[in-house]
């Protein structure tokens, strides 16, 4: 089953993940990295430029991805193209079989290495979900049609961490009504914040529509944790949970063990449908996490009964 098939089946939890962003080593380093994630998950993202750092396109990855059997989530960043260009790389990717596009505004040029870049927003996150839409519906910005219409499954990016909650429920909503019939949330540490979201969302009728599938990262260190409340922007990780992590005898045990409970505690709300897993540690933590979950044990059960 695809993406878009589990999540409209959900008898079970569907999960994500990231692949590592691709500087060099050409197609045998994504196979590598997709060694270690592709048997625990069932698609996996393209990132598009993270963080506003140059790395190997998100289509270069997102084919090579799908021609490794491995389902990519293609995301697609409003900082770098118009328009014009966003629509021709995701109808170019669906020439491949890429068909699960994920929309995102994209941090500001000043979060990377080469900040004199000139910012583009031609269009925004939820403009892009239309646009996405629009061409999967068979038809350009402009009208012109598209025969046959291709294949997508659209999805975006929502932060339910930074308040105000209810402009985030309705930025969700925002984006559902355009077309998003998947939402991977930001990464994000305050287990309320969450819970009111995830709440204004069912309440609102987002969840019907649309799959919420919150973020977790695996790392091994509370220098990671704090890098993170630091420097990353719309992340804040409180000072309990840094310092639980600092102070334990076993700095990546007690981490695995926060983001254990944190996968748990997301999986109980009702209207969230998955995980989207980002792993920093790359010691098999993410196979070990899903397979302590339970969640793919589902299919197994499910088919042989």
């Amino acid at each position: 089953m695809n993406l878009e098939a589990l999540l409209k089946a959900g008898r079970r939890p569907v999960i994500t993940a990231e692949l590592p962003s691709i500087d060099g080593g050409g197609l045998a380093k994504v196979h590598d990295r997709l060694e270690a994630i592709a048997p625990y998950v069932d698609a996996v993202n393209a990132t598009d430029n993270p963080a506003a750092h140059a790395h190997a396109s998100n289509i270069a990855i997102a084919i090579a991805m799908q021609q490794a059997g491995v389902e990519p989530i293609m995301q697609v960043v409003c900082r770098d193209k118009n328009r014009i260009a966003i629509q021709a790389d995701i109808v170019g990717a669906s020439m491949f079989g890429v068909r699960n596009i994920c929309a995102l505004t994209g941090d500001d040029v000043t979060a990377g290495d080469e900040p004199e870049a000139r910012r583009v927003f031609d269009l925004d996150g939820p403009q892009v979900v239309a646009v996405a839409t629009g061409l999967g519906q068979g038809h350009y910005i402009s009208g012109r049609k598209i025969d046959p219409a291709p294949d997508l499954f659209v999805g975006a990016v929502e932060n339910p961490f930074a308040p105000p909650i209810p402009y985030r429920v309705e930025r969700a909503k925002t984006k559902s009504d355009a077309g998003a019939r998947f939402l991977q949330l930001q990464i994000g540490y305050h287990a309320d914040r969450l819970e009111e979201f995830v709440a204004g969302c069912v309440d609102s009728g987002v969840t019907k529509k649309t799959a919420l599938l919150p973020t977790l990262v695996l790392v091994k260190r509370a220098g990671a944790l704090r890098f993170m409340d630091r420097e990353v922007p719309g992340i804040s990780v409180p000072v309990d949970v840094i310092d639980r992590v600092a102070n334990s005898s076993d700095e990546a045990e007690e981490a695995y063990q926060h983001t254990l409970e944190q996968a748990r505690h997301a999986l109980s709300l009702p209207g969230v449908a998955g995980l989207h897993l980002t792993d920093f540690r790359h010691d098999g933590s993410l196979g070990r996490l899903v397979d302590e979950l339970g969640v793919r044990d589902v299919d197994r059960r499910q088919d042989a009964s």
